[in-house]
């Protein structure tokens, strides 16, 4: 059982999110969340993912798990040890691998899993996906202690929506793969009663909003990455609070 360190301002954040977070006029949460300081406590986090996760063109602050711990980190007496299993290009294969690699200890509090674009990207087939999606959500799960109370999927970003994919032969088809992706991660952890968290959405305002775009006209900017905060946190602090 994790301590509770975070409960009394749980409610507040999530009225917090819920206000700054709605359609094209979303909001990036602010970061200067002050909760009255409680007993000290350290949380483990691990992000498993590929260059999503990993923060291709943005600094490594910038990237969403940074920024989660960060803000997690508002309350002064709450310390967050990130550890991050992510490279660009990684499909789940490689995700996979990786993991049996650096084999990774087994007592983290909160891990988040975002994988699959390259298997797409790759034009590995679905059935790969299929059979490598839950083997790495079980993997997830491992690394929670277990728990998969404490595992968050997030949801595969639309690269169509980007001036890369804008110019693609195809743009339309990126955005039918990519909805087919998430709908079997969706599904699978509905399934499993696993928590799962859409993003997707954000990134398809990437043509509206330049500025959700990183300056490599592809991957998201340090802007999107705090929307997508904005979606995971009130799911965090339930997982660390639990």
């Amino acid at each position: 059982m994790l301590m509770k360190t975070l409960s009394g301002i749980l409610t507040f954040v999530c009225c917090l999110v819920l206000a700054s977070c709605s359609g094209e006029n979303e909001q990036p949460i602010p970061f200067s969340l002050r909760p009255q300081p409680q007993n000290p406590v350290t949380y483990k986090y691990m992000a498993l993912g590929d260059s999503y996760t990993i923060g291709q063109s943005v600094c490594e602050t910038c990237r969403f798990p940074a920024q989660l711990k960060t803000t997690l980190e508002a309350n002064p007496n709450v310390t967050v040890n990130l550890d991050i299993i992510a490279q660009t290009g990684w499909t789940t294969t490689n995700l996979k691998n990786a993991i049996n690699t650096q084999n990774p200890s087994t007592d983290y509090n909160l891990v988040t899993l975002l994988i699959g674009v390259n298997n797409q990207y790759q034009r590995k087939p679905f059935s790969l996906y299929e059979q490598e999606f839950p083997e790495l959500v079980s993997k997830a799960i491992a690394l929670a202690k277990g728990d998969k109370r404490h595992v968050i999927v997030v949801s595969i970003p639309d690269y169509r929506y980007t001036p890369y994919g804008n110019g693609l032969l195809n743009p339309g088809t990126v955005s039918q793969e990519i909805d087919q992706y998430n709908a079997l991660a969706e599904n699978y952890c509905a399934q499993n009663d696993i928590t799962f968290v859409n993003i997707t959405d954000i990134t398809r305002l990437g043509l509206e909003q330049p500025e959700l775009v990183a300056n490599d006209g592809l991957h998201p900017s340090e802007t999107a990455y705090s929307r997508f905060v904005g979606r995971i946190l009130p799911k965090a602090l339930a997982v660390i609070n639990d």
